[in-house]
């Protein structure tokens, strides 16, 4: 008798192997690409718009400068400290006050600095050049300062209602060598808006930037003006 033999089993199938998960992700986008209508893109179409950066670098007129008060001739040594910037003037953009009394900030026209920077040394250039001191110096110099300036820059717009005008406004202390208080200082300084900028105010558009800065650099300059009258007295 012949010996049993062994039931023949089907040969095991093999599973087609799944295509790794990054793969299918982008078969299904072409997929989803190709039933686009011909022309059509996913990602809108936005004109690029150049960011337009601006100084802040106003000039004092030729032989404005109050000089020095001393009779003997001695001019005193002033440390001009960091000025400080108030909360939202940290930011680059031209700053505007529209008519409804919202604060408009324009993030593709901004000053090339954020703008207490640009104070500070705008600040420190005319008060240099007015011939009140012998030296108007920083923190860490070796010289021996009898006046130390602190200031705040507080505003810095173009109100855009009642006809316009560019506002510059600074708040501060004025020290003795050994740090007593001398003075408390709140120079300000208004220029009127050119008349383009204000048309454009009453017409609901956006007014020419470069007139925005120019009034704003105007205003700096008058209020870089009260403060040298009012160090005038001290130097």
């Amino acid at each position: 008798m012949p010996p049993p033999t062994a039931p023949a089993f089907p040969p095991p199938r093999r599973l087609p192997r799944r295509a790794p998960r990054a793969s299918r992700r982008l078969v299904v986008g072409a997929a989803a690409l190709a039933l686009l209508p011909g022309g059509c893109q996913v990602l809108p179409d936005r004109p690029y718009v150049e960011t337009r950066r601006f100084p802040l670098q106003p000039r004092r007129a030729a032989a404005t400068g109050t000089g020095a008060s001393d009779p003997a001739g001695r001019r005193k040594v002033l440390m001009l400290r960091l000025v400080r910037a108030a909360p939202g003037l940290e930011q680059r953009g031209l700053r505007t006050l529209r008519a409804d009394g919202s604060v408009h900030v324009d993030f593709y026209n901004e000053w090339t600095a954020p703008p207490a920077e640009l104070a500070e040394e705008a600040m420190r250039r005319w008060l240099t050049e007015s011939g009140l001191f012998s030296a108007v110096t920083t923190p860490g110099s070796r010289a021996e300062p009898d006046l130390v300036l602190e200031m705040e820059l507080t505003a810095l717009f173009a109100d855009l209602r009642d006809g316009g005008a560019a506002r510059v406004e600074m708040s501060g202390v004025l020290l003795d060598g050994q740090g007593r208080v001398l003075a408390q200082l709140s120079p300000r300084g208004e220029v009127a808006l050119p008349r383009e900028a204000t048309a454009a105010a009453v017409g609901h558009g956006d007014p020419p930037p470069e007139a925005i800065a120019g009034a704003i650099e105007a205003a700096l300059a008058e209020a870089l003006a009260a403060l040298e009258r009012m160090l005038g007295r001290y130097a």
